[in-house]
C-alpha cells in the first residue's frame, strides 16, 4: 500500500517515513502544504498522514481542496492542537481520523491499518482468501496455518490483492500503489513478483485475467471466464 506523509518538521517527517517503510508501506513525503496538495491531487495514495500546521498552505485547506477535487483516500490528521473544536473542524474538513501530538508511533500505525482496512471494506485485522491469511497487525502470512516468508515487495503485492479480493487489479494499478515516486517503475517486475508469490503460497488463488490484470479468489470460487483468463503456470 502506498502512503503520503505531509509534515513540515524534518525529524518527525523522517521518523514517520522510516516507521511506515519498516511496516511494509511504500511512502512518499512532502514538507509543506503546496507540495502535499500537489502530490495528493496527482498520485493514487491509499492513505495520507497530514499535519495541520503546514507552511505555504495549512493542512485543513489542503484536505478541503482534496475533497472538493474528489480525492477520497483516507486521511489521518496529525496536529499539536488537541481541543475538541479543532478535532471537529478537522473531521468537517474531510478527515477520517485524528491524532494529537505528541503521539506513540504504534498508535499511528494501528490507525493507518484500520483506515486501510475500512476503506477496502474489511472489518477484521486478518485479511483472508481461502487458506491464505495476512495478519495486518504482525504482517504474518500463513497458508493453511503454515507461515510463509515473503520479501517486502511480495508482501506488498499480496497485501494489496488481499485488500481487493474479488476485483481485477491491473498491472498499472499495482505499479502505482506498490512503489513510491522515486522507484524505477517497470510493470514487467510485477509479473516476476506474481510468479514468485504463486510459488511461495503454493495454492491457486491468483488468477491472471488476460489483458486486464490479476484477480485474487479462493480456490473453491468459480473461475473467471476461460476466454479471458489464463491458467497460472
Amino acid at each position: 500500500m502506498r502512503l503520503l506523509v505531509v509534515e513540515d518538521d524534518p525529524d518527525l517527517n523522517r521518523q514517520m517515513v522510516e516507521a511506515l517503510v519498516e511496516a511494509g508501506y511504500a511512502v512518499d513525503r512532502a514538507h509543506d502544504g503546496e507540495e502535499g496538495h500537489f502530490l495528493g491531487d496527482t498520485e493514487p495514495y491509499d492513505a495520507v498522514v497530514l499535519d495541520i500546521g503546514l507552511p505555504k498552505m495549512d493542512g485543513l485547506s489542503v484536505l478541503e481542496a482534496w475533497r472538493r477535487e474528489g480525492r477520497k483516500m483516507p486521511v489521518l490528521i496529525l496536529t499539536a492542537r488537541d481541543r475538541w473544536s479543532d478535532k471537529v473542524q478537522g473531521f468537517d474538513a474531510g478527515a477520517d481520523d485524528y491524532v494529537a501530538k505528541p503521539f506513540h508511533m504504534e498508535e499511528v500505525l494501528a490507525r493507518i491499518r484500520a483506515l486501510l482496512r475500512r476503506s477496502a471494506g474489511h472489518a477484521a485485522s486478518e485479511l483472508t482468501c481461502g487458506p491464505v491469511m495476512l495478519d495486518t497487525r504482525s504482517g504474518r502470512v500463513t497458508v493453511n496455518g503454515r507461515q510463509v516468508k515473503l520479501t517486502s515487495h511480495e508482501h506488498r503485492l499480496l497485501a494489496y490483492l488481499l485488500h481487493h479480493v474479488g476485483r481485477v487489479v491491473s498491472r498499472t494499478e499495482l505499479v502505482e500503489h506498490l512503489y513510491d515516486q522515486d522507484f524505477d517503475r517497470d510493470s514487467n517486475t510485477i509479473e516476476v513478483f506474481v510468479g514468485r508469490l504463486r510459488k511461495k503460497l503454493d495454492v491457486d488463488v491468483i488468477q491472471t485475467v488476460r489483458g486486464l490484470g490479476y484477480l485474487l479468489v479462493a480456490p473453491e470460487a468459480p473461475r473467471a471466464d476461460s476466454s479471458r483468463a489464463e491458467t497460472p503456470r
